[in-house]
Protein backbone atom coordinates (compact mmCIF):
# COMPACT_ATOMS: atom_id res chain seq x y z
CA UNK A 1 0.00 0.00 0.00
CA UNK A 2 2.79 2.44 0.90
CA UNK A 3 4.56 1.51 -2.34
CA UNK A 4 1.44 2.40 -4.31
CA UNK A 5 1.23 5.82 -2.64
CA UNK A 6 4.95 6.46 -3.25
CA UNK A 7 4.59 5.59 -6.93
CA UNK A 8 1.47 7.76 -7.16
CA UNK A 9 3.36 10.79 -5.81
CA UNK A 10 6.07 10.22 -8.41
CA UNK A 11 3.44 10.38 -11.18
CA UNK A 12 2.69 14.08 -11.97
CA UNK A 13 -1.05 13.86 -12.75
CA UNK A 14 -1.75 11.47 -9.86
CA UNK A 15 0.24 13.73 -7.54
CA UNK A 16 -2.04 16.63 -8.51
CA UNK A 17 -5.11 14.50 -7.77
CA UNK A 18 -3.77 13.46 -4.38
CA UNK A 19 -2.86 17.03 -3.42
CA UNK A 20 -6.27 18.25 -4.58
CA UNK A 21 -7.94 15.58 -2.44
CA UNK A 22 -5.86 16.60 0.57
CA UNK A 23 -6.84 20.25 0.04
CA UNK A 24 -10.54 19.33 -0.02
CA UNK A 25 -10.08 17.30 3.17
CA UNK A 26 -8.49 20.32 4.89
CA UNK A 27 -11.44 22.51 3.84
CA UNK A 28 -13.86 19.90 5.14
CA UNK A 29 -12.11 19.62 8.52
CA UNK A 30 -12.00 23.42 8.88
CA UNK A 31 -15.75 23.57 8.27
CA UNK A 32 -16.41 21.07 11.07
CA UNK A 33 -15.04 23.62 13.57
CA UNK A 34 -16.96 26.75 12.45
CA UNK A 35 -20.06 27.22 14.67
CA UNK A 36 -23.34 28.31 13.12
CA UNK A 37 -24.94 31.68 14.03
CA UNK A 38 -27.13 31.75 17.12
CA UNK A 39 -25.14 29.22 19.15
CA UNK A 40 -23.42 29.95 22.46
CA UNK A 41 -19.99 28.46 21.71
CA UNK A 42 -18.80 28.50 25.33
CA UNK A 43 -21.89 26.63 26.52
CA UNK A 44 -21.44 24.05 23.77
CA UNK A 45 -17.81 23.44 24.76
CA UNK A 46 -18.80 23.09 28.41
CA UNK A 47 -21.45 20.50 27.55
CA UNK A 48 -19.13 18.61 25.17
CA UNK A 49 -16.55 18.35 27.97
CA UNK A 50 -19.16 17.14 30.47
CA UNK A 51 -20.62 14.64 27.98
CA UNK A 52 -17.24 13.24 26.94
CA UNK A 53 -17.55 9.47 26.58
CA UNK A 54 -21.35 9.60 27.03
CA UNK A 55 -22.80 10.95 23.80
CA UNK A 56 -26.04 9.07 24.14
CA UNK A 57 -28.44 8.83 21.24
CA UNK A 58 -26.48 11.14 18.96
CA UNK A 59 -23.19 9.28 19.20
CA UNK A 60 -23.48 7.46 15.86
CA UNK A 61 -24.38 10.60 13.89
CA UNK A 62 -21.67 12.53 15.73
CA UNK A 63 -19.15 9.91 14.64
CA UNK A 64 -20.19 10.22 10.98
CA UNK A 65 -19.86 14.01 11.19
CA UNK A 66 -16.36 13.85 12.65
CA UNK A 67 -17.50 15.27 15.99
CA UNK A 68 -19.18 18.28 14.33
CA UNK A 69 -22.73 17.38 15.38
CA UNK A 70 -22.28 17.99 19.09
CA UNK A 71 -20.21 21.09 18.27
CA UNK A 72 -23.23 22.41 16.27
CA UNK A 73 -21.08 23.67 13.39
CA UNK A 74 -21.96 24.43 9.74
CA UNK A 75 -21.03 20.83 8.83
CA UNK A 76 -22.88 19.40 11.84
CA UNK A 77 -24.96 17.01 9.75
CA UNK A 78 -21.91 15.89 7.80
CA UNK A 79 -22.35 13.25 5.13
CA UNK A 80 -25.18 11.44 6.97
CA UNK A 81 -28.10 12.95 4.94
CA UNK A 82 -26.39 11.88 1.70
CA UNK A 83 -25.81 8.35 3.04
CA UNK A 84 -29.45 8.10 4.09
CA UNK A 85 -30.67 9.46 0.73
CA UNK A 86 -28.46 7.01 -1.18
CA UNK A 87 -29.75 4.05 0.83
CA UNK A 88 -33.37 5.17 0.38
CA UNK A 89 -32.95 5.54 -3.40
CA UNK A 90 -31.25 2.15 -3.57
CA UNK A 91 -34.16 0.54 -1.75
CA UNK A 92 -36.75 2.39 -3.85
CA UNK A 93 -35.06 1.21 -7.06
CA UNK A 94 -36.33 -2.29 -6.30
CA UNK A 95 -39.87 -1.07 -5.56
CA UNK A 96 -40.48 1.70 -8.14
CA UNK A 97 -40.35 0.51 -11.80
CA UNK A 98 -39.38 3.99 -13.06
CA UNK A 99 -36.21 4.01 -10.94
CA UNK A 100 -35.41 0.44 -11.96
CA UNK A 101 -35.72 1.45 -15.63
CA UNK A 102 -33.41 4.42 -15.03
CA UNK A 103 -30.84 2.13 -13.44
CA UNK A 104 -30.82 -0.06 -16.55
CA UNK A 105 -30.34 2.91 -18.91
CA UNK A 106 -26.65 3.16 -18.08
CA UNK A 107 -24.81 6.44 -17.59
CA UNK A 108 -27.81 8.70 -18.33
CA UNK A 109 -30.05 6.84 -15.90
CA UNK A 110 -27.38 6.83 -13.21
CA UNK A 111 -26.97 10.61 -13.58
CA UNK A 112 -30.73 11.05 -13.14
CA UNK A 113 -30.76 8.90 -9.99
CA UNK A 114 -27.81 10.92 -8.68
CA UNK A 115 -29.82 14.10 -9.21
CA UNK A 116 -32.74 12.63 -7.26
CA UNK A 117 -30.28 11.69 -4.49
CA UNK A 118 -29.13 15.31 -4.26
CA UNK A 119 -32.69 16.62 -3.96
CA UNK A 120 -33.52 14.03 -1.29
CA UNK A 121 -30.28 14.89 0.55
CA UNK A 122 -31.30 18.57 0.80
CA UNK A 123 -34.79 17.60 2.01
CA UNK A 124 -33.35 15.27 4.66
CA UNK A 125 -30.85 17.95 5.70
CA UNK A 126 -33.71 20.40 6.30
CA UNK A 127 -35.56 17.77 8.34
CA UNK A 128 -32.53 16.69 10.38
CA UNK A 129 -31.32 20.28 10.84
CA UNK A 130 -34.72 21.28 12.20
CA UNK A 131 -34.68 18.33 14.60
CA UNK A 132 -31.14 19.13 15.76
CA UNK A 133 -31.96 22.81 16.37
CA UNK A 134 -35.13 21.88 18.26
CA UNK A 135 -33.17 19.38 20.35
CA UNK A 136 -30.48 21.95 21.13
CA UNK A 137 -33.07 24.60 22.08
CA UNK A 138 -34.81 22.22 24.49
CA UNK A 139 -31.52 21.25 26.15
CA UNK A 140 -32.00 17.56 25.30
CA UNK A 141 -28.91 17.46 23.06
CA UNK A 142 -26.73 17.16 26.17
CA UNK A 143 -28.77 15.40 28.82
CA UNK A 144 -27.39 16.17 32.27
CA UNK A 145 -25.37 19.21 31.23
CA UNK A 146 -25.79 22.16 33.62
CA UNK A 147 -25.80 24.81 30.85
CA UNK A 148 -27.64 22.79 28.16
CA UNK A 149 -30.51 25.27 28.19
CA UNK A 150 -28.17 28.14 27.27
CA UNK A 151 -26.82 26.64 24.04
CA UNK A 152 -29.31 28.62 21.94
CA UNK A 153 -29.90 31.83 23.91
CA UNK A 154 -32.06 33.52 21.23
CA UNK A 155 -35.00 31.25 20.47
CA UNK A 156 -36.73 33.57 17.99
CA UNK A 157 -38.16 32.02 14.81
CA UNK A 158 -35.77 34.01 12.58
CA UNK A 159 -32.73 32.64 14.47
CA UNK A 160 -34.07 29.10 14.19
CA UNK A 161 -34.62 29.43 10.43
CA UNK A 162 -31.12 30.89 10.00
CA UNK A 163 -29.57 27.95 11.89
CA UNK A 164 -31.47 25.39 9.78
CA UNK A 165 -30.48 27.15 6.54
CA UNK A 166 -26.82 27.19 7.59
CA UNK A 167 -26.85 23.46 8.37
CA UNK A 168 -28.62 22.63 5.10
CA UNK A 169 -26.15 24.75 3.14
CA UNK A 170 -23.30 23.03 4.98
CA UNK A 171 -24.64 19.63 3.93
CA UNK A 172 -24.88 20.81 0.31
CA UNK A 173 -21.27 22.03 0.48
CA UNK A 174 -20.13 18.69 1.92
CA UNK A 175 -21.93 16.89 -0.92
CA UNK A 176 -20.25 19.21 -3.44
CA UNK A 177 -16.82 18.61 -1.88
CA UNK A 178 -17.35 14.87 -2.16
CA UNK A 179 -18.28 15.16 -5.82
CA UNK A 180 -15.18 17.32 -6.44
CA UNK A 181 -13.01 14.52 -5.03
CA UNK A 182 -14.82 12.03 -7.27
CA UNK A 183 -14.41 14.15 -10.43
CA UNK A 184 -11.04 15.84 -9.96
CA UNK A 185 -9.45 13.88 -7.13
CA UNK A 186 -8.66 10.20 -6.66
CA UNK A 187 -12.35 9.23 -6.76
CA UNK A 188 -14.80 7.74 -4.27
CA UNK A 189 -15.30 11.20 -2.74
CA UNK A 190 -18.24 10.59 -0.39
CA UNK A 191 -16.61 7.52 1.10
CA UNK A 192 -13.33 9.39 1.64
CA UNK A 193 -15.13 12.17 3.52
CA UNK A 194 -16.84 9.52 5.65
CA UNK A 195 -13.43 7.92 6.25
CA UNK A 196 -11.96 11.26 7.36
CA UNK A 197 -14.91 11.99 9.66
CA UNK A 198 -14.54 8.70 11.51
CA UNK A 199 -10.74 8.74 11.60
CA UNK A 200 -10.79 12.27 13.07
CA UNK A 201 -12.48 10.97 16.24
CA UNK A 202 -9.86 8.25 16.88
CA UNK A 203 -7.13 10.29 18.65
CA UNK A 204 -9.46 11.88 21.21
CA UNK A 205 -11.27 8.57 21.86
CA UNK A 206 -7.99 6.71 22.36
CA UNK A 207 -6.61 9.40 24.64
CA UNK A 208 -9.82 9.35 26.69
CA UNK A 209 -9.31 5.62 27.27
CA UNK A 210 -5.73 6.30 28.36
CA UNK A 211 -6.85 8.98 30.83
CA UNK A 212 -9.56 6.73 32.28
CA UNK A 213 -7.14 3.81 32.71
CA UNK A 214 -5.63 2.87 36.05
CA UNK A 215 -2.91 0.35 35.10
CA UNK A 216 0.50 1.99 34.57
CA UNK A 217 -1.17 5.40 34.31
CA UNK A 218 -3.52 4.09 31.62
CA UNK A 219 -0.84 2.88 29.19
CA UNK A 220 -1.79 -0.79 29.70
CA UNK A 221 -5.38 -0.12 28.64
CA UNK A 222 -4.15 2.09 25.80
CA UNK A 223 -1.81 -0.62 24.47
CA UNK A 224 -4.50 -3.30 24.82
CA UNK A 225 -6.96 -1.23 22.79
CA UNK A 226 -4.34 -0.67 20.05
CA UNK A 227 -3.60 -4.41 19.95
CA UNK A 228 -7.30 -5.30 19.78
CA UNK A 229 -7.72 -2.73 17.01
CA UNK A 230 -4.93 -4.27 14.92
CA UNK A 231 -6.41 -7.76 15.34
CA UNK A 232 -9.83 -6.45 14.34
CA UNK A 233 -8.46 -4.69 11.28
CA UNK A 234 -6.74 -7.92 10.17
CA UNK A 235 -9.97 -9.88 10.72
CA UNK A 236 -12.09 -7.35 8.84
CA UNK A 237 -9.64 -7.23 5.91
CA UNK A 238 -9.67 -11.04 5.73
CA UNK A 239 -13.48 -11.31 5.72
CA UNK A 240 -14.06 -8.29 3.45
CA UNK A 241 -11.76 -9.80 0.83
CA UNK A 242 -13.31 -13.28 1.14
CA UNK A 243 -15.59 -14.29 -1.72
CA UNK A 244 -17.15 -17.34 -3.29
CA UNK A 245 -16.26 -17.52 -6.98
CA UNK A 246 -18.91 -19.31 -9.03
CA UNK A 247 -17.41 -20.43 -12.38
CA UNK A 248 -19.24 -19.37 -15.55
CA UNK A 249 -18.56 -20.79 -19.01
CA UNK A 250 -19.68 -19.04 -22.20
CA UNK A 251 -20.45 -21.16 -25.25
CA UNK A 252 -18.81 -20.46 -28.59
CA UNK A 253 -20.89 -18.68 -31.22
CA UNK A 254 -20.17 -18.45 -34.95
CA UNK A 255 -20.98 -15.06 -36.47
CA UNK A 256 -19.98 -15.16 -40.12
CA UNK A 257 -16.54 -16.74 -40.24
CA UNK A 258 -15.54 -15.61 -36.79
CA UNK A 259 -15.92 -17.45 -33.50
CA UNK A 260 -17.00 -15.52 -30.42
CA UNK A 261 -17.27 -16.60 -26.80
CA UNK A 262 -15.85 -19.77 -25.36
CA UNK A 263 -14.32 -17.88 -22.42
CA UNK A 264 -14.39 -18.76 -18.73
CA UNK A 265 -15.06 -16.29 -15.95
CA UNK A 266 -16.67 -16.28 -12.53
CA UNK A 267 -19.31 -14.50 -10.43
CA UNK A 268 -17.72 -13.15 -7.21
CA UNK A 269 -20.13 -13.42 -4.28
CA UNK A 270 -18.65 -11.69 -1.22
CA UNK A 271 -19.11 -13.20 2.21
CA UNK A 272 -20.13 -9.77 3.48
CA UNK A 273 -22.27 -8.80 0.50
CA UNK A 274 -24.20 -6.14 2.44
CA UNK A 275 -21.20 -4.20 3.78
CA UNK A 276 -21.82 -1.89 6.71
CA UNK A 277 -25.43 -1.03 5.81
CA UNK A 278 -27.07 -3.64 8.16
CA UNK A 279 -25.17 -2.14 11.11
CA UNK A 280 -26.35 1.38 10.20
CA UNK A 281 -29.95 0.17 9.75
CA UNK A 282 -29.96 -1.70 13.07
CA UNK A 283 -28.43 1.22 14.97
CA UNK A 284 -30.89 3.72 13.47
CA UNK A 285 -33.88 1.49 14.20
CA UNK A 286 -32.86 1.02 17.83
CA UNK A 287 -32.41 4.79 18.24
CA UNK A 288 -36.03 5.51 17.24
CA UNK A 289 -37.84 4.21 20.40
CA UNK A 290 -35.20 5.78 22.66
CA UNK A 291 -35.53 9.10 20.81
CA UNK A 292 -39.35 9.00 21.10
CA UNK A 293 -39.08 8.21 24.80
CA UNK A 294 -36.68 11.11 25.30
CA UNK A 295 -39.14 13.64 23.90
CA UNK A 296 -42.30 12.01 25.26
CA UNK A 297 -43.87 13.61 28.28
CA UNK A 298 -45.14 11.92 31.40
CA UNK A 299 -43.83 8.78 33.07
CA UNK A 300 -45.64 5.91 31.35
CA UNK A 301 -44.68 2.25 31.61
CA UNK A 302 -43.41 1.91 28.02
CA UNK A 303 -41.17 4.95 28.48
CA UNK A 304 -39.63 3.46 31.65
CA UNK A 305 -39.11 0.13 29.86
CA UNK A 306 -37.45 1.76 26.81
CA UNK A 307 -35.25 3.95 29.02
CA UNK A 308 -34.15 0.98 31.12
CA UNK A 309 -33.57 -1.53 28.28
CA UNK A 310 -32.92 0.25 24.97
CA UNK A 311 -30.69 3.19 25.88
CA UNK A 312 -27.76 1.29 27.43
CA UNK A 313 -25.43 -0.50 25.06
CA UNK A 314 -24.47 -3.15 27.62
CA UNK A 315 -28.03 -4.23 28.48
CA UNK A 316 -28.79 -7.87 27.47
CA UNK A 317 -32.07 -6.92 25.72
CA UNK A 318 -30.32 -4.19 23.73
CA UNK A 319 -27.48 -6.55 22.75
CA UNK A 320 -29.89 -9.30 21.67
CA UNK A 321 -32.10 -6.99 19.61
CA UNK A 322 -29.08 -5.29 18.04
CA UNK A 323 -27.56 -8.62 16.98
CA UNK A 324 -30.84 -10.00 15.59
CA UNK A 325 -31.57 -6.79 13.67
CA UNK A 326 -28.12 -6.88 12.06
CA UNK A 327 -28.64 -10.48 10.93
CA UNK A 328 -32.11 -9.64 9.59
CA UNK A 329 -31.00 -6.55 7.68
CA UNK A 330 -28.01 -8.42 6.23
CA UNK A 331 -30.36 -10.95 4.60
CA UNK A 332 -32.84 -8.21 3.69
CA UNK A 333 -30.28 -6.02 1.94
CA UNK A 334 -28.67 -8.93 0.09
CA UNK A 335 -32.13 -10.03 -1.10
CA UNK A 336 -32.92 -6.62 -2.63
CA UNK A 337 -29.44 -5.82 -3.97
CA UNK A 338 -28.67 -9.14 -5.70
CA UNK A 339 -31.32 -10.68 -7.94
CA UNK A 340 -30.42 -14.29 -8.85
CA UNK A 341 -33.17 -14.49 -11.49
CA UNK A 342 -31.88 -11.39 -13.29
CA UNK A 343 -28.30 -12.71 -13.23
CA UNK A 344 -29.46 -16.10 -14.54
CA UNK A 345 -31.47 -14.46 -17.35
CA UNK A 346 -28.49 -12.32 -18.41
CA UNK A 347 -26.23 -15.36 -18.43
CA UNK A 348 -28.73 -17.30 -20.55
CA UNK A 349 -29.12 -14.36 -22.96
CA UNK A 350 -25.37 -14.27 -23.69
CA UNK A 351 -24.86 -18.02 -23.78
CA UNK A 352 -23.35 -18.42 -20.33
CA UNK A 353 -23.88 -21.30 -17.93
CA UNK A 354 -22.52 -22.67 -14.65
CA UNK A 355 -20.83 -26.07 -15.23
CA UNK A 356 -23.15 -28.82 -14.05
CA UNK A 357 -26.17 -26.48 -13.68
CA UNK A 358 -28.82 -26.03 -16.37
CA UNK A 359 -29.42 -22.48 -17.62
CA UNK A 360 -32.51 -20.55 -16.55
CA UNK A 361 -34.44 -21.33 -13.39
CA UNK A 362 -32.02 -24.02 -12.03
CA UNK A 363 -29.20 -21.44 -12.25
CA UNK A 364 -31.26 -18.88 -10.33
CA UNK A 365 -32.07 -21.47 -7.64
CA UNK A 366 -28.41 -22.46 -7.36
CA UNK A 367 -27.28 -18.83 -7.04
CA UNK A 368 -29.94 -18.20 -4.38
CA UNK A 369 -28.85 -21.33 -2.48
CA UNK A 370 -25.17 -20.30 -2.51
CA UNK A 371 -26.02 -16.71 -1.57
CA UNK A 372 -28.04 -17.82 1.45
CA UNK A 373 -25.23 -20.16 2.56
CA UNK A 374 -22.54 -17.46 2.51
CA UNK A 375 -24.82 -14.72 3.91
CA UNK A 376 -25.15 -16.61 7.21
CA UNK A 377 -21.45 -16.35 8.18
CA UNK A 378 -21.38 -12.79 6.79
CA UNK A 379 -24.32 -11.67 8.93
CA UNK A 380 -22.98 -13.39 12.06
CA UNK A 381 -19.60 -11.76 11.45
CA UNK A 382 -21.26 -8.33 11.20
CA UNK A 383 -23.18 -8.93 14.42
CA UNK A 384 -20.08 -10.00 16.34
CA UNK A 385 -17.99 -7.10 15.03
CA UNK A 386 -20.72 -4.64 15.99
CA UNK A 387 -20.76 -5.97 19.56
CA UNK A 388 -17.11 -5.05 20.13
CA UNK A 389 -18.06 -1.62 21.58
CA UNK A 390 -20.23 -3.43 24.13
CA UNK A 391 -17.31 -5.57 25.26
CA UNK A 392 -15.16 -2.43 25.47
CA UNK A 393 -17.91 -0.69 27.40
CA UNK A 394 -17.77 -3.38 30.07
CA UNK A 395 -14.02 -4.00 30.02
CA UNK A 396 -12.60 -0.48 29.70
CA UNK A 397 -15.47 1.81 30.65
CA UNK A 398 -15.36 3.28 27.15
CA UNK A 399 -18.18 5.02 25.32
CA UNK A 400 -20.63 3.15 23.11
CA UNK A 401 -18.77 4.57 20.09
CA UNK A 402 -15.54 2.74 20.89
CA UNK A 403 -12.78 3.91 18.51
CA UNK A 404 -12.31 0.39 17.13
CA UNK A 405 -16.02 -0.39 17.12
CA UNK A 406 -17.79 -2.35 14.43
CA UNK A 407 -19.21 0.46 12.31
CA UNK A 408 -16.07 2.58 12.32
CA UNK A 409 -13.67 -0.30 11.57
CA UNK A 410 -15.86 -1.65 8.75
CA UNK A 411 -16.02 1.76 7.08
CA UNK A 412 -12.34 2.58 7.65
CA UNK A 413 -11.12 -0.73 6.24
CA UNK A 414 -13.64 -0.82 3.38
CA UNK A 415 -12.89 2.71 2.19
CA UNK A 416 -9.16 2.21 2.66
CA UNK A 417 -9.12 -0.95 0.54
CA UNK A 418 -11.26 0.67 -2.16
CA UNK A 419 -9.05 3.79 -2.29
CA UNK A 420 -5.87 1.74 -2.61
CA UNK A 421 -7.43 -0.31 -5.42
CA UNK A 422 -8.39 2.87 -7.27
CA UNK A 423 -4.88 4.30 -6.95
CA UNK A 424 -3.36 1.03 -8.17
CA UNK A 425 -5.74 0.87 -11.14
CA UNK A 426 -4.85 4.44 -12.14
CA UNK A 427 -1.16 3.56 -11.83
CA UNK A 428 -1.64 0.57 -14.13
CA UNK A 429 -3.24 2.85 -16.74
CA UNK A 430 -0.12 5.04 -16.75
CA UNK A 431 2.60 2.45 -16.32
CA UNK A 432 2.58 -0.47 -18.78
CA UNK A 433 5.91 -1.89 -17.72
CA UNK A 434 4.32 -4.87 -16.04
CA UNK A 435 2.39 -5.80 -19.19
CA UNK A 436 5.36 -5.43 -21.54
CA UNK A 437 7.70 -7.80 -19.68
Amino acid sequence: MLTAFARAFRTPDLRKKLLFTLAIIVVYRVGTHIPIPGVNYKAVQTCVTEASGNQGLFGLVNMFSGGALLQITIFALGIMPYITASIILQLLTVVIPRLEALKKEGQAGTAKITQYTRYLTVALAILQGTGLVATARSGALFSGCTVAGNIVPDQAIFTTITMVICMTAGTAVVMWLGELITDRGIGNGMSILMFISIAATFPSALWAIKKQGTLADGWIEFGTVILVGLVMVALVVFVEQAQRRIPVQYAKRMIGRRSYGGTSTYIPLKVNQAGVIPVIFASSLLYIPALIAQFAGGDSGWKRWVTANLTKGDHPIYITMYFLLIVFFAFFYVAISFNPEEVADNMKKYGGFIPGIRAGRPTAEYLSYVLNRITWPGSLYLGLIALVPTVALVGFGASQNFPFGGTSILIIVGVGLETVKQIESQLQQRNYEGFLR
